[in-house]
């Protein structure tokens, strides 16, 4: 049985919500990422209007076989959803899963939303799921992200060279980031902290 199994609902911020993701967001997401047109970010893959019914099918194959809980990202105030993020690559042997697929609207970034995100989302791993450690990946070249996970409190586990292969034949140097069972309690404190800086 799947770690993730009877675990999927909305998880509850003061500032995000992250609901469980369908395919009736699909609209809902285009606009997000045309907030700053991410889809033309190289080194990450966020989806338009050509590719949102892959990208969606693939969340929900991940979601059926057992390993990804895929949300969209909803702002509370306007109740305007401003990006996804994912629990995925569960282990459930090994108690292990990764968080993944994050990408917010370019009016949302370096606010108060991934910080809360990424709270719900630990938590949610940490103490319902019982994991035992999150792992965090994230292209070499995407600099603003892998500074972002190290302001989560993840420690950086080291490259994977040569780890992927994109459609355009380039490879993909992989940054592997994770926080520890250990670690969650003052990893937690911290984040509260830094959300409450927000208010």
């Amino acid at each position: 049985m799947s770690l993730l199994t009877d675990h999927y609902y909305a998880l509850n911020g003061d500032t995000v919500t992250l609901i469980p993701l369908s395919q009736t967001h699909a609209q809902e997401l285009v606009y997000a990422a045309n907030d700053g047109e991410l889809y033309n970010l190289w080194f990450t893959s966020v989806p338009n209007d050509v590719t949102i019914n892959n990208y969606l099918d693939k969340a929900m194959t991940q979601l059926s076989a057992g390993t990804a809980l895929p949300y969209v990202v909803m702002e509370n105030v306007s109740g305007k959803v401003i990006g996804t993020t994912r629990l995925c690559n569960a282990d459930s042997d090994h108690r292990r899963i990764e968080i993944g697929y994050t990408w917010y609207s370019k009016s949302y970034q370096r606010t108060a939303v991934n910080t809360e995100a990424k709270l719900l989302l630990l938590t949610h791993a940490f103490e319902r799921l019982k994991v035992i450690a999150v792992e965090f990946r994230t292209h070499w070249h995407n600099l603003a992200s892998r500074a972002a996970i190290a302001r989560l409190g993840a420690k950086q586990d080291g490259v994977l060279r040569n780890h992927r292969i994109h459609s355009n034949g380039e490879y993909r140097d992989t940054v592997v980031f994770s926080i520890i069972e250990h670690e969650w309690p003052m990893v937690k404190k911290s984040l509260q902290f830094k959300t409450q800086q927000y208010r």
